[in-house]
């Protein structure tokens, strides 16, 4: 970092968006369903910021058993280790719970085809991650 500013060639670091919940006002929860920890860590500390409540989990059934104690919003890997996500998704999509697919995939008409509310393409920006999940929070808040 120079005096004035930063040096040549770097980015400004950019603000952080800390949400503030209301005292009172529940915060909706959200489940980050990828087996890579490091993604579930960038996820759980960012969404955090943003006053959301988050969970993880790194195998589907450790979903699946999150989603049955009650969850909000679902981001969800469509390849945890061997396992397909198509499944939980369906089971997602037919719970009506706001559901975005986390994918590597360059077939994203293809992954958005199958009932997710949105796409999330890896690799993503936390500005991404932030928008994603504010739009699925409003989806979630119109079907209460």
């Amino acid at each position: 970092m120079g005096l004035n500013g930063p040096a040549e060639g770097l980015v400004t670091p950019r603000r952080l968006h800390c949400g503030s919940v209301a005292p009172g006002e529940e915060r909706q929860v959200v489940l980050v369903v990828d087996d890579e920890p490091a993604i579930r860590l960038l996820c759980r500390v960012n969404l955090e910021l943003a006053g959301y409540d988050v969970r993880e989990a790194g195998t589907l059934d450790d979903a699946l058993r999150q989603v049955e104690e009650g969850i909000d919003i679902v981001l969800l890997d469509m390849h945890i280790g061997i396992e397909s996500g198509e499944t939980l998704l369906e089971e997602l999509v037919r719970r009506e719970i706001p559901v975005a697919v986390v994918t590597g995939s360059t077939d994203l008409e293809s992954v958005a085809s199958k009932g997710a509310n949105a796409v999330l393409a890896k690799p993503f920006t936390i500005e991404d991650l932030e928008t994603t999940v504010m739009r699925l929070a409003a989806l979630n808040t119109t079907r209460l």
